[in-house]
């Protein structure tokens, strides 16, 4: 089992059941899912760059991505309906607690001039979305093999009903908010 749900369980919970007064324990935010999305615009013109992206993910998550497609065509970045543009996984269960430790404890801190998350990025309904702009930051990408920095987008599903839960409750897990 995962350090971060023992935590969870153990701390989080207790926690959250005072300051929000709920009545029963499942009215306690608890964590859905874990989205890394990866766009690889270069794609369009080089398959090989789609591959990498793919290897990188998988490495980072511990799982294989799926191949995201284009919804529609685009004559101005030469995009039709259809090409693979980018790559994305969903996290569940120890997987998601176990790449969610690792990102807040490993590594956010290896971001240069790190002075905390954006503690503005809800989106109105509990969940929390984040951008990284570089895959370096995380242990298990090697510097020499890269051939491209690319970026992704975090999202952590809430079972939150408002940010300010969401927020405490993310608080409480660890994540490290700018003030």
């Amino acid at each position: 089992m995962s350090r971060l749900l023992d935590f969870y369980k153990s701390n989080v919970v207790p926690a959250l059941l005072s300051k929000f007064n709920y009545k029963n324990i499942m009215q306690v935010p608890k964590l859905e899912k874990i989205v890394i999305n990866m766009a690889v615009g270069d794609a369009v013109g080089n398959s090989k760059v789609l591959e990498s992206a793919v290897t990188d993910l998988t490495a980072i998550s511990g799982q294989k991505p799926i191949i995201t497609r284009a919804h529609k065509s685009l004559a101005a970045w030469k995009l039709r309906k259809g090409m693979p543009i980018g790559c994305k996984v969903t996290l569940r269960g120890n997987r998601m607690y176990d790449f969610l430790d690792k990102f807040m404890n490993i590594a956010l801190p290896r971001v240069r001039d790190f002075r905390g998350v954006n503690p503005h990025s809800f989106d109105g309904r509990g969940n929390y979305s984040i951008g990284v702009k570089e895959q370096l930051i995380f242990p298990e990408i090697e510097y020499d093999k890269i051939d491209k920095i690319r970026g992704m987008d975090i999202i952590v599903v809430t079972s939150a009903h408002s940010d300010e839960e969401a927020r405490q409750f993310l608080t409480l897990l660890g994540m490290p908010f700018s003030n």
